[in-house]
């Protein structure tokens, strides 16, 4: 934990567990809403897209919510880099899915957006800490059964992108 908090507080950001946990679930939050409103749409018709984008669901929340125990940085992080990297993740998260990503809920689809963006680009997070939290969100905001899938699916995608991490923890058990 203390490489988490030596990595955030190099961005004078709250940067204890509980801020960044907070941050991981306004992302949910906003990823969900986004998901369900312009990318869905901008998957069926571009001219309606546009009044959603993630820049203004994030300044609704801040706007909406008291969000000074909130890791922002990483909250604004999240916001930013998820969605310009959606298609990326997506076809990422796929090659774990026995569906098609659209045929998840979209909660479900949100946290495996968070996992997989951790897993991939937030190094300084250990993987099985970015699957407790993935489990967390899910216990949370998600279906009882939805754990088994996010699970399933992160565990595999984290043996793909930081397969030294996982080989390293196994070894240590």
């Amino acid at each position: 934990m203390s490489e988490i908090h030596d990595t955030f507080a190099e961005t004078g950001y709250k940067t204890t567990h509980s801020a960044v946990r907070k941050a991981r679930r306004f992302a949910l939050q906003g990823l969900y809403e986004w998901l369900t409103t312009d990318y869905r749409l901008s998957k069926t018709d571009r001219s309606l897209v546009g009044g959603n984008e993630p820049h203004t669901i994030v300044a609704r929340t801040r706007a909406d919510n008291a969000m000074h125990t909130v890791h922002l940085g990483y909250y604004h992080q999240m916001m930013r880099q998820i969605p310009e990297q959606v298609g990326e993740l997506i076809v990422d998260i796929s090659s774990h899915l026995d569906r098609n990503f659209d045929a998840l809920d979209p909660v479900e689809q949100a946290i495996l957006l968070i996992g997989a963006y951790e897993l991939k680009y937030s190094q300084h997070i250990p993987y099985k800490v970015v699957l407790d939290e993935a489990m967390q969100l899910n216990t949370h905001f998600g279906a009882t059964d939805a754990h088994k899938l996010i699970n399933a699916v992160l565990d595999k995608y984290a043996k793909q992108v930081r397969s030294i991490e996982v080989a390293a923890h196994k070894n240590q058990n």
